[in-house]
């Protein structure tokens, strides 16, 4: 048996595609606030990709530098102002940041309408109660897409995630449930966690552990998506051993070119959603 690939690159860019007619078609005006604090490489990284990602299906971005010595007032001001700029219809603050600021207190400074990350007390409140008109953590979207897209069955199977971060694991468990799935959360603490992935018919892992998931722990036939990612000397890895898993599952999402690249979609998808729904109130 040799598993479905499924292919997140070309799933996104699917997205990208429609929202850039959408935006074209109706004459949709957004604005993307992107917040780097720092010089952290991996985080210029994402930042160039995200206002790249803008650009290509036309969104506006906003690039805001601030040091790493930069005060936490400071932050939350620039925050405040953008909050109330109308040209403005999402913000991102780019994670992590300094050790010296609260970062729930500046994910919490976020106006949860132009919270594009989905990561404040509010919008995760929505998600929980089962709403679907919420803007919604990025990463777990990008997950629920996949799986629809490739046309794989959500409503009754048993979907085991392992990894209990508020960005991941716990937002992919509601939403999973608000598709009807049943759902299981295991985590680095889970004693046997071979006895509980081996029952995943969907099997989501995003424990930011380098290939912890090898064939043994899954079950033939299982859709496998892979969350992790570490960059290694052969490249970059998952947290599955993608090599032996995907000769027992039946559709498995690669490293890179699977969860990835749906991340940055999401964004772009929500921030459409914010900027249609700021355009309503007015």
């Amino acid at each position: 048996m040799s598993a479905v690939i499924l292919d997140g690159k070309a799933i996104a860019a699917s997205i990208r595609q429609e929202i850039k007619q959408e935006i074209e078609s109706k004459g949709i005006k957004c604005g993307l606030a992107v917040v780097l604090v720092g010089e952290d490489e991996a985080s210029k990284v994402y930042v160039k990709n995200k206002i790249k990602a803008c650009s290509d299906v036309g969104i506006k971005s906003y690039a805001y530098y601030l040091q790493k010595t930069a005060e936490e007032d400071e932050l939350l001001q620039l925050i405040d102002a953008l909050n109330n700029d109308s040209n403005i219809h999402g913000i991102l603050v780019q994670l992590p940041l300094p050790s010296h600021i609260n970062e729930k207190k500046i994910i919490s400074a976020i106006n949860p309408q132009k919270d594009v990350d989905g990561f404040c007390a509010e919008n995760m409140g929505k998600l929980f109660l089962g709403e679907t008109d919420v803007l919604a953590p990025c990463t777990p979207s990008g997950i629920i897409e996949i799986l629809k897209r490739s046309n794989i069955e959500i409503s009754g199977k048993h979907a085991v995630i392992v990894g209990r971060s508020n960005i991941v694991g716990k937002p992919a468990a509601f939403m999973m449930l608000r598709e009807n799935a049943t759902v299981t959360i295991a985590h680095s603490k889970t004693k046997d966690l071979k006895s509980i992935t081996s029952l995943a018919d969907i099997l989501i892992v995003a424990v930011g552990k380098q290939e912890l998931i090898d064939a043994s722990m899954v079950k033939k036939g299982a859709v496998v998506i892979d969350v992790g990612i570490h960059r290694t000397e052969q490249g970059l890895k998952g947290d599955v051993k993608f090599g032996e898993v995907s000769k027992i599952a039946s559709a498995i999402t690669p490293v890179p070119g699977g969860v990835g690249p749906m991340t940055i979609a999401m964004l772009l998808q929500n921030t459409l959603k914010a900027a249609k729904a700021l355009m309503e109130k007015q």
